[in-house]
Formats: C-alpha cells, structure tokens, sequence
C-alpha cells in the first residue's frame, strides 16, 4: 500500500520546479493531484510528463486570488470527492536594494509568496475540517528563516511569514485533525534557477555546501510526502530544513594545505 493511497492533494505551482516534483511524488505514492499553476503550457506538460493515465486535474489559477483559488478547491471536491492534502508551494523569487525596491514588487512578492497560502489553506478548510482530517504542508525556504541574501527583502520577508503563518494556523487548526507544517529547502537547482549560475558561481556554490550538491526539487518533495503521510501524524507546527547542511557552516570550507 503506498502512503497517500486514496487521497487528494492541491499542489500550487505544479508546473515545473519544486511543485512538480511534489505533484508527481504525491501522485506516485498513490494520491489523485490538483495541479495548480498560472500557465496553462506548463500545466499541460507536466499532467503529461506525471502520466496521462493516472488521476490528475489540473487548475489553472492565480494563487493570489480568493476567487481562483475557491474555484480551485470546488472543482478538486467535484472531481474527487474530497481534499486531503494541500501543498502552497507557489512562489515568486525577485528583489532589489531597498532604495530602489518599488512598492509594486514588494505588494506582488507577498500577494503570491504570502497571502497565496493564506488563500489556498482557506478555501480547502470546509472539507478538511468536515472530513476532522488534513494535511498541510507548505513551501518555505532557509531565506528569511535561518539566513539572507542583501537585495532580497521582500522575498526573506515572505517566506520569514509563512513560518508564523504554520505556528499559528498549527495551533487553531489541530482540534480539528488538521496539521499544519513546512519545508525550507536551501539550495535548489530548478528551471528557474539554472539561469542565476554561471559554471564558476555554481561551482562555488556547491564548494560552500556540505553535501557537495544543490538539491534536486525531488529532495524536497520526499520531504513533503512525509509530512503529508500517515508517519507524521503526530507532528504540527514545525519546518524541515532540508539544505544539505549549508545553514551549519560559519565559515567558507578552508582550503586543504599544500606541501
């Protein structure tokens, strides 16, 4: 029996990256998955890449709409019967020095990196709480929570939120057998991020990294089934970090001696 057997899941920004590897890990372990996503190619390709065969809808949705996102959660209840999973993963990564940082970019970072959880978590809630059963696991990221990057403020900021957003709803939410968790992954090698490296940078990147290797979206996804599965039924309220090590270092690795 594989561990999200009869279940379904909600998986924002499916289209690629870390909610493509979330949607297809959930669907592999058995779960009927809502992909999410704002691009209707993307979403195409990767309903096709998970296997046409199997137990998918696909949703295309702004997750920093109420609207889209109710919409979301009806036609999941509609086409599966209920909601068992919901995964708020979308995000988008963009700053600047705060000088030039323009409210426009700051109020779009947390419309989607933010209250897109918000959002998502409140639409599925009814049939969760309904079903008094409800796994939630969300996106969050080392960034703002255990280190930052000069320039990026809006983004450390949004994903510092999501961590008092777990405690909290973890805590309001548990009476009803509802858990509410996280994941912070710290360096991940996605379509989106490929083009931020150079050979060099990516070099020194991986150097600074204990684990010798950015992670693949797959490392985080393991991540998340477990937290949605029936082995972590007794957790709520916390984050796994899974960054291969690099929030340990103080310092760069010293270079061995030479003779």
């Amino acid at each position: 029996m594989k561990r999200q057997d009869g279940r379904v899941a909600i998986v924002t920004g499916a289209g690629r990256g870390i909610g493509f590897a979330i949607a297809r890990a959930l669907s592999d372990e058995g779960a009927a998955v809502v992909l999410v996503d704002r691009d209707a190619a993307l979403l195409a390709a990767a309903r096709e890449r998970i296997g046409a065969d199997r137990p998918l809808l696909a949703a295309e949705a702004d997750v920093a709409s109420a609207a889209d996102m109710e919409r979301v959660a009806a036609a999941a209840r509609e086409a599966f019967g209920r909601i068992d999973v919901v995964c708020p993963n979308a995000a988008i990564f963009d700053g600047a020095p705060l000088d030039e940082l323009d409210e426009a970019t700051w109020d779009r970072l947390m419309a989607v990196n933010l209250k897109g959880v918000f959002l998502a978590v409140k639409a599925c809630l009814p049939a969760m709480k309904a079903q008094r059963h409800g796994r939630i696991v969300v996106t969050s990221s080392i960034t703002g929570n255990r280190t930052a990057i000069a320039g990026m403020v809006p983004y450390a900021a949004s994903k510092a939120g999501i961590n008092g957003f777990i405690r909290a709803a973890a805590l309001e939410l548990a009476p009803f057998g509802i858990s509410v968790n996280g994941v912070e992954p710290g360096h991940v090698m996605t379509e989106g991020a490929a083009p931020m490296y150079d050979a060099a940078f990516k070099a020194l990147v991986e150097g600074f990294i204990p684990a010798g290797r950015f992670a693949d979206p797959a490392d985080i996804a393991e991540a998340v089934v477990f937290l949605a599965s029936a082995a972590a039924g007794y957790v709520t309220g916390q984050t796994l970090v899974v960054d291969g090590g690099v929030t340990l270092r103080e310092y760069p690795p010293v270079p061995a001696a030479t003779a």
